[in-house]
């Protein structure tokens, strides 16, 4: 699979070199952070419209606030994007759906939202033995090319609905990141016997 890393942050890091059997490209809004990333994964640096031509997905790790500028001048017909952003205490449209909007034509999926970027440093990603599951939530052609990605992150897909479920994964993660700077455990409240 052809993989654009838009962003050169630490999700795009994590991530990327997860997926590092695929074809990767590293765009940045800094050339020098995306060297430094294309470098380190042993992937290309390209233009965003480049790298969006030449992808079969792109994974969005770049701040929410600077998606419609970024995306609404690229021709993103039939591409998937993997929406793993988190603006915690925002309220409003959420953010997948803002994404759909700024890209009409593409298949957008929000995954890996739910999780410390340190999480997916992890080779797998195990807690108590179990690998960690992922919600997905976007059309079905978007969940089955994420599901790809999540396994090869040695994690469990969790097919969650449609884009309009992408809401309350963006609201999840508010309240479980809220429940972690307070020093809870978020993971207890999710417990089963």
């Amino acid at each position: 699979m052809r993989i654009a890393l838009f962003g050169t942050g630490g999700m795009a890091s994590a991530l990327g070199g997860q997926w590092t059997r695929h074809d990767l490209t590293v765009s940045g809004r800094s050339p020098s952070s995306a060297a430094a990333l294309a470098a380190e994964l042993g992937a290309e640096v390209l233009s965003w419209a480049d790298a969006a031509a030449r992808a079969d997905a792109i994974l969005l790790a770049v701040p929410t606030t600077a998606l419609e500028a970024l995306l609404t001048p690229l021709d993103l017909t039939g591409k998937v994007l993997i929406d793993c952003t988190n603006t915690p205490g925002a309220t409003g449209e959420p953010v997948a759906a803002r994404i759909a909007e700024y890209a009409p034509g593409a298949s957008v999926v929000k995954a890996f939202n739910l999780a410390h970027v340190d999480v997916w440093r992890m080779t797998p990603p195990l807690f108590e033995g179990r690998p960690l599951g992922v919600p997905l939530c976007g059309a079905p052609e978007a969940v089955e090319v994420a599901t790809e990605l999540v396994r090869d992150v040695g994690c469990t897909p969790l097919p969650a609905g449609g884009l309009d479920r992408a809401a309350l994964l963006e609201a999840a993660a508010g309240l479980a990141i809220g429940l972690w700077f307070d020093g809870l455990d978020a993971r207890s409240m999710l417990m089963s016997a």
